[in-house]
């Protein structure tokens, strides 16, 4: 993708003292990341199965703490076609977990131009509650479309009926969260829901794919347009995922499969030089991935100003 295909980030509004969105095309689609925040977690989860004065180091390192750590939370909305999609939801109310500096999405689409009614459909990488938190905002249905098409996975859908928490390593009242937020999502939303098996073409050049691993139905979104590319990898990929793509995040409900899955998309990356951004990747979360002897490396881009 060359240079002139980033737009430029949008100010910050009067409350604000850093953007908060960031925009750019990939051929004829016009996408935009959209930060709702970070999310304070204990540092560990980072790789639960790592040796911890390893993690220490690595943490360290990287000039980062090694208790707690501030973890991006990414959101995409794509034009194309003319539908506008939303590529997951958020955080939205904080859930009694002590997560205050996330749930920005309502204010911060609404201050980027992208008003609720003009959402014409909704892309889950999965059904943790930081990507489907928004829609469970008080007010936040009224605003949307009767007809919202709301993507995901059948196997997340199915997951969620009984959920197993049982290789996850969470923080307390985690668990019950997600479950909580997973119900309610998917009994305010079951009209809205067009479940898909594998593959699904939400609007021209906007492809979902299921991975698995992180939950069962997790997916992933590519971008195609004009030779230029871009993958919206979810949770599949972490910032300690380059290095240490064998270290499982505590929020994997099946981490072993979760990091076959991060190494595979990973390895496609490399070889194709197209863009990434992820959910928990640092904002605004776009770059190449490069191989860097038997792991990987992370390319942010320079932004366009």
């Amino acid at each position: 993708m060359s240079s002139d295909n980033v737009s430029h980030p949008g100010r910050p509004g009067a409350d604000e003292l850093v953007p908060s969105r960031y925009a750019l095309k990939i051929g004829e689609i016009d996408v935009m990341v959209v930060s709702d925040g970070v999310l304070t977690l204990p540092g560990k989860m980072l790789g639960h199965n790592a040796d911890p004065t390893v993690r220490a180091a690595w943490l360290d390192y990287n000039f980062l703490p090694t208790e707690t750590l501030d973890w991006g939370l990414n959101v995409v909305v794509v034009r194309s076609g003319g539908r506008t999609v939303l590529i997951d939801a958020g955080l939205g109310d904080d859930p009694n977990l002590n997560l205050p500096k996330a749930g920005q999405l309502a204010h911060r689409l609404v201050a980027a131009g992208i008003d609720l009614p003009s959402v014409t459909d909704v892309v889950l990488t999965h059904m943790h509650m930081d990507h489907i938190g928004m829609l469970l905002v008080d007010g936040v249905k009224d605003q949307l479309r009767k007809d919202l098409r709301i993507h995901v996975a059948e196997a997340e859908v199915k997951f969620w009926t009984h959920p197993d928490f049982s290789h996850v390593s969470m923080p307390q009242g985690f668990p019950d969260a997600l479950r909580a937020a997973a119900k309610r999502f998917a009994e305010e939303y079951r009209s809205n829901l067009q479940t898909f098996e594998e593959v699904y073409e939400v609007a021209p050049g906007v492809v979902v794919t299921r991975t698995g691993g992180h939950t069962p139905g997790h997916s992933v979104v590519r971008l195609a347009s004009g030779g230029d590319r871009l993958m919206f990898a979810g949770d599949a990929v972490f910032a300690v995922g380059f290095e240490h793509p064998d270290w499982f995040n505590g929020f994997e409900h099946d981490p072993e499969e979760a990091a076959r899955v991060r190494i595979r998309l990973l390895r496609e990356l490399s070889a194709s030089g197209e863009l990434l951004v992820a959910t928990h990747l640092p904002f605004p979360s776009i770059g190449h991935v490069a191989v860097e002897g038997d792991a990987f490396r992370w390319v942010p881009i320079f932004w366009d100003y």
